[in-house]
């Protein structure tokens, strides 16, 4: 008969003063905010719901939950997926703010759509593509998101219907993607208006977050197609620098 020993306790190396958000680094002279535009989205919405915590940007993603940052460490024994988040704010932060009504609430879905599927494709269409040689001896897990999967309708393969080769590669139209992205900018400029925040909210939602988060990526991008469309209208620029403004102090 075996004998079970009770589990050895491995103390930690570094001590958890507070709640620490793992994310990618920051882009040079943008610390604290994080080059990863999902990373980034996790720390405005926390920081827009008024929660201060500690950032980690030393983690290999491959160390994280499920291969993917962001993740929150809550306490010495707790570590959560970013899908987990938001119950973690809820549980030791103030309530999150609603939307105005009903009707807001439908609509940002569709605004939250818009963003994660045009403004996101256009994203990753300005991205430098990895070479083969990256590819093959590349030890990091593969993008959660790609180009392919974001388009609507999908593309159609590189190889016709009469090849005698399986299908294989994509057609993509980077100016439909780019043409698609300018209408959303230009739309999401004029629902802002000269709002505070999204849709007439009194205070900031889950979808002034993730506005950020792309508006911000976008600036600080150097594909000058992708930061034109934002830059050219003001009152992005100003919503975005005030914002910015709030998510940063979260974690000085």
């Amino acid at each position: 008969m075996l004998h079970q020993l009770p589990p050895v306790a491995v103390p930690s190396l570094t001590k958890l003063d507070r709640p620490t958000l793992w994310v990618h680094p920051a882009a040079e002279n943008d610390a604290p905010l994080s080059a990863d535009v999902e990373c980034l989205k996790w720390q405005a919405y926390l920081a827009l719901r008024g929660l201060k915590l500690l950032l980690r940007t030393d983690v290999n993603v491959a160390g994280a939950l499920d291969a993917r940052l962001p993740n929150l460490h809550a306490d010495q024994k707790t570590l959560h997926p970013a899908h987990l988040i938001p119950q973690w704010a809820d549980d030791n932060g103030p309530p999150e703010p609603d939307y105005v009504d009903a009707a807001a609430h439908d609509e940002s879905r569709a605004w939250i759509a818009l963003m994660e599927g045009t403004v996101h494709a256009a994203l990753l269409a300005a991205s430098p593509a990895p070479s083969y040689l990256e590819t093959i001896f590349s030890f990091q897990p593969p993008q959660s998101t790609t180009l392919n999967s974001l388009l609507v309708p999908p593309p159609t393969p590189l190889s016709g219907l009469a090849s005698l080769c399986p299908p294989f590669g994509s057609r993509i139209s980077y100016d439909v993607i780019y043409a698609r992205y300018r209408e959303a900018i230009g739309a999401l400029s004029d629902r802002l208006g000269t709002d505070k925040w999204f849709l007439g909210s009194a205070e900031p939602t889950p979808l002034d977050a993730l506005v950020f988060a792309y508006l911000h990526t976008i600036i600080m991008s150097t594909n000058n197609t992708l930061r034109f469309e934002v830059t050219r209208r003001v009152n992005l620029v100003a919503w975005e620098w005030r914002v910015r403004q709030e998510v940063r102090a979260a974690f000085v």
